[in-house]
C-alpha cells in the first residue's frame, strides 16, 4: 500500500477510503469550499468527526443545525470547532457570502449499532497541554479521546511540533491487540506547515524493518499508519501541525514504545525534575 500521499493543491474534494487505501477502518476527506457554496453527503457506514481547519460555515446533520461555527484563520490560530456525525446520517456544509472554509472529515468504519446523536465540540471543550520535554516537546489539542466526547471507535486530536523539535517521540506503534500493553489501532496524520515552504521528516518502520521509510512532510500531506512505529521532526524555522485520528476494535489508547528507545522516557523524567527544581 501507499503510506504517504500528497494532496493535489487544486482539488476541492479529496477522498481516501478504507479498503482502497489499504486500511481496514480509517478514511479521510478534505473539503475546500469558497464563499456561498455548499457540500452535501451521507456518512453511510462511517462515523465522522468533522473538524474545521480554517474559515467558518454552517453544518447540518440529520435534524440538527450548527450555525456559524469555526473562525480560525488557519490551524495555527487557536482550537477547532468539530462536529460528530453518526453513521447513516445525511449532512450538509454551507458557507456564507463572506468566507470560505477548509474542513477535514476523519472517518471510521463502524459495524456495530451506533446510538450516538450528532453533537458539537466547541474550542473551550478541547483539552490542551504539552507532551515530552526539551527538543521533543510538542503541544496537543485533544478533541475527542474518551467518553466526554463519545464515539464508537474514533479518537481525534491535533499536535503542533515546534521548530527543530521531534514529535511522537520516542516512537510508538499500536498494531497488536494485547491489552494492557498494547491496543490495536490504525492511525492517520494529516500534516500542515506554518509556511508554504515549510517541511519536516517522518520516519515509519517495523521491528523486522520490512518497512523502514523516511518521508518529507510538507503542507497538506497524509500519512497512513496501519502498523509500525512512527515519529516526526519539524525542520528548524517551521512548525509542523498534524491532525491525528485513530480507530480499532476497542476505543482505547495503549501505545507500545520502541523498546530500543524507551531510555528516552527516563531522560524525560530527569530533565523535568531538573527544570522543576530550577524553577523553585
Amino acid at each position: 500500500m501507499q503510506y504517504f500521499l500528497h494532496l493535489p493543491k487544486q482539488e476541492k474534494i479529496f477522498k481516501c477510503e478504507p479498503n482502497e487505501n489499504g486500511m481496514r477502518y480509517l478514511g479521510f476527506e478534505r473539503i475546500l469550499l469558497s464563499s456561498s457554496q455548499e457540500y452535501s453527503s451521507e456518512s453511510k457506514d462511517f462515523e465522522i468527526f468533522l473538524v474545521i481547519l480554517s474559515g467558518r460555515c454552517d453544518v447540518s446533520v440529520k435534524d440538527r443545525e450548527f450555525k456559524n461555527i469555526g473562525g480560525r484563520k488557519n490551524v495555527f490560530q487557536g482550537k477547532p470547532f468539530s462536529v460528530y456525525i453518526p453513521p447513516k446520517s445525511s449532512f450538509t456544509i454551507r458557507t456564507n457570502q463572506q468566507e470560505g472554509v477548509e474542513v477535514a472529515l476523519a472517518k471510521a468504519k463502524v459495524d456495530e449499532e451506533c446510538l450516538i446523536e450528532p453533537y458539537l465540540i466547541k474550542p473551550e471543550e478541547v483539552a490542551s497541554g504539552k507532551w515530552g520535554i526539551s527538543n521533543y516537546s510538542r503541544v496537543y489539542h485533544q478533541i475527542a479521546v474518551d467518553q466526554t466526547h463519545p464515539a464508537v471507535k474514533l479518537m481525534i486530536g491535533e499536535t503542533f511540533t515546534p521548530s527543530g523539535n521531534w514529535s511522537t517521540y520516542p516512537p510508538h506503534r499500536h498494531e497488536n491487540d494485547n491489552l494492557p500493553e498494547e491496543s490495536y489501532l490504525e492511525e492517520i496524520y494529516f500534516y500542515k506547515t506554518d509556511h508554504p515552504k515549510g517541511f519536516g521528516l517522518a520516519r515509519h518502520y517495523t521491528d523486522s524493518r520490512d518497512m523502514n521509510a523516511c518521508y518529507v512532510v510538507e503542507d497538506n500531506t497524509l500519512h497512513l499508519m496501519p502498523k509500525g512505529y512512527h515519529t516526526v521532526v519539524a525542520a528548524p524555522g517551521f512548525t509542523v501541525y498534524y491532525l491525528w485520528f485513530l480507530a480499532g476494535p476497542k476505543r482505547v489508547q495503549a501505545p507500545y514504545v520502541d523498546p530500543d528507545l524507551r531510555f528516552v522516557d527516563l531522560a524525560t523524567n530527569m530533565i523535568r525534575n531538573i527544570e522543576n527544581n530550577l524553577s523553585v
